[in-house]
């Protein structure tokens, strides 16, 4: 069984930087053969997909966070992070990481860390 567990999510005012990390475990080579993202779910608002990075690290983002956020993952780690700079309030939320071994829905979901933007 897979399991997901984020981190480094917190407080910061706007412009600052935050680094998120998910740490998967159960699997020894999940990142290296899992498609992995990050999501996010604002209070009041649905869950929205920030950024996908897949098995042969190419990567995607959602327009909003394109040229601010940076996903990566160390597979000898078999960690996936989230880099975030420039961070606007309208980042606010919980964020999440995903992950799936075949083409379809994200399978695996960590329990969320939360980030907070002051402005």
């Amino acid at each position: 069984q897979v399991q997901l567990v984020e981190s480094g999510g917190g407080s910061v005012q706007a412009g600052g930087s935050l680094r998120l990390s998910c740490v998967v475990s159960g699997d020894p080579l999940s990142t290296y053969y899992m498609t992995m993202g990050w999501f996010r779910q604002a209070p009041g608002k649905e869950r929205e997909g920030v950024a996908v990075i897949y098995s042969d690290s190419s990567t995607t983002y959602a327009d909003s966070v394109k040229g601010r956020f940076t996903i990566s993952s160390d597979n000898a780690k078999n960690t996936l992070y989230l880099q975030m700079n420039s961070l606007e309030p309208e980042d606010t939320a919980m964020y999440y990481c995903a992950g799936r071994f075949t083409s379809g829905s994200f399978k695996y979901w960590g329990q969320g860390t939360q980030v907070t933007v002051s402005s």
